[in-house]
């Protein structure tokens, strides 16, 4: 549960911003909808072996 507190005579907006700016650093939505459904470990390994080829690959070709 996020917590932020109101200053007194402090704008409605800005309060609202920290809140979102909080909610967005904590990860809550990405956790949500990464439960919302089961992806098998081996495919999840896959992935990140893919995201880790392809990042390897441009900074080879950076270095080049």
């Amino acid at each position: 549960m996020l917590i932020i507190p109101v200053k007194d005579g402090e704008n409605i907006d800005r309060a609202l911003k920290r809140y979102k700016r909080k909610f967005d650093r904590t990860g809550t939505l990405r956790k949500l909808r990464d439960r919302k459904q089961f992806t098998k470990p081996s495919v999840r390994k896959r992935g990140q072996l893919q995201k880790a080829q392809y990042v390897q690959g441009l900074r080879d070709a950076e270095q080049q």
